[in-house]
């Protein structure tokens, strides 16, 4: 199993209905891309410094899945939506 963890803190100007749109368009991505078998995306309660503003953990079984996810059409209109409201990204896979 590969999980696939990703974190972004977004720009200071972008609106709450951005950062909404920005997570339904996330979790849209589930039983779209058949190599993705879960996704959960969540916003950050704390509002400390040092944390990120939205995380997303998926699971694949393969690598070669995860890449096939990375490369979907689907999942790549996600990222152009995304793009523009971040100013830092954190991205971690591991075998679990």
């Amino acid at each position: 199993m590969i999980k696939h963890v990703v974190m972004w803190k977004f720009k200071a100007d972008v609106a709450e209905a951005d950062r909404l749109e920005m997570k339904r368009q996330l979790e849209a991505l589930q039983g779209v891309v058949p190599t993705l078998l879960k996704i959960e995306v969540g916003m950050d309660l704390s509002g400390k410094p040092a944390a990120m503003d939205m995380v997303l953990c998926t699971e694949f079984q393969t690598l070669e899945d995860l890449q096939a996810y990375a490369t979907h059409p689907e999942h790549q209109k996600v990222v152009g939506f995304v793009k523009p409201l971040v100013c830092d990204r954190a991205v971690v896979d591991y075998e679990a």
